[in-house]
Formats: structure tokens, sequence, C-alpha cells
């Protein structure tokens, strides 16, 4: 039998069920494709924030439910994403998946070891100067077996010239000491950050486009590292 003072407690309640719930014009929002408008309305430092919210939600298992299908649909017509993601190959680190970010959000550049070359040079370019993107990420990952290629010279086919990119980070990483194994957890871990490292200084060296943008505070570079065990993103420079 209800008594009045279960239902004075149920109505209660009822408030801040309602506030834990995320409301549907919030969702909604969530789910609205890039536009060129939103898009040039975001500083890259909003565009860094974005990004760190969506990981949040993504290592609390909150993320955003959209119809991708819709979203498809909605940016048949044209492209503003608001971030670049220079990442690794690896199928445990999706950046879309990683950031909580839906189709047409960023542009997804990924190569094994995410280093810089003239293809990815490019890709940034375009992502940055031509489509408007407001920030370029570059994300390493723990126990990348590129990492771990390079640190023990593997030698196979054309991945030994793809593991040559990421020497120097390497060489870098020993500081004048021996290499170690790559059975160096703290070794390889360093090795990555490193990795990360130059390849955000390498968009800026290589790159008078690149470099022209960051100088004129168009567009932010920062490096990340997603550490896979805990989902999260940790920002080397924040």
């Amino acid at each position: 039998m209800l008594t009045r003072r279960m239902i004075c407690g149920c109505l209660a309640a009822a408030p801040l069920a309602t506030l834990a719930r995320p409301s549907i014009a919030a969702v909604d929002d969530a789910c609205t494709v890039f536009t060129p408008e939103r898009q040039k309305a975001l500083s890259p430092a909003d565009a860094l924030a974005l990004l760190k919210a969506g990981n949040e939600r993504f290592v609390s298992g909150k993320t955003t439910q959209c119809d991708l299908l819709a979203q498809s649909k909605a940016a048949a017509g044209g492209q503003a994403p608001f971030a670049a993601i220079l990442g690794c190959i690896d199928s445990r680190v999706p950046p879309e998946l990683v950031f909580d970010q839906k189709i047409g959000d960023i542009f997804d550049a990924r190569v094994a070891g995410n280093f810089v070359d003239t293809n990815i040079l490019g890709s940034l370019e375009y992502s940055t100067r031509v489509a408007g993107a407001k920030l370029i990420c570059v994300l390493g990952h723990a126990d990348c077996g590129a990492v771990k290629g390079a640190i023990d010279g593997v030698e196979l086919g054309n991945i030994t010239a793809l593991l040559a990119n990421i020497r120097p980070a390497v060489v870098a990483a020993a500081a004048g000491g021996s290499v170690k194994s790559s059975k160096d957890r703290d070794f390889v871990q360093k090795v990555t950050e490193t990795n990360v490292t130059l390849a955000t200084r390498a968009l800026v060296d290589r790159s008078s486009t690149i470099k022209a943008m960051v100088e004129a505070k168009e567009v932010l570079i920062v490096g990340a590292v997603h550490e896979m065990a805990s989902g999260r993103v940790r920002f080397l420079d924040s």
C-alpha cells in the first residue's frame, strides 16, 4: 500500500532523476553535424575542450548515442570538422570512439607509429588551411607495436622503412645511452611520448603553412597518449 510519506518521497526524488538524464536538446545538439558556421565559431581552445570532454564521456561509459545514418545524410553535402587527429593504425585506438566524436566531427589521419611524413603533412594542411579544422592532435598510445619494432630494430619488407621514421624518437629517448629492449615498459613509454613530441614539432618545422596558422593562433597543436587499460587520453602539454 502506498503511504503519504512514500508518495511525497517519490515526488521529491523526481526532479533529481530528471537532472540525472541528459536532455533531448543536449543530445540533439551533440548529434548535429558540424557546419562551417559552427566550425568558425570555435576557437582552437574550444576544439581541445571538445576532445577532452569526449574522452571523459568515453572513460565514464556515457558516450553520446546518435543516429549515424542521419548524420551521414546531413554531412553528404560538405564537411567542416573542428579537429584533425594524427594517430596510429592500431585497432584498439580509433579516434572517433576514444574522443566520442561522430560523423563529420574530426579528420582522422592514421599511420603505424603516428609519425609525420610528406603525405601526412599534406593531409593536415588540407584539414586546417583548406577545410578549417582548429586543432591538430598527435595521438600516440601505450604498448605501440610500431614503437616496439623501432626499438628492437625490426627489419621486414616495407616495415623497415616505416620504422625508420620512429627511430629518431628511440635515439632521443635513450639520451646518449644504450637503447633498451622493447621488453622495458618504461622505455617503451618514454619512446612513445618522445615520438609524439617530435611529431608535433615536425608539423611546424616541416610545414610553413601549418606554422603560419599556429603563429596566427588559428590552429593549436597538442600531443597526447592513449592509455588503453583505462581508456583515458593524457595530454602531454596540459
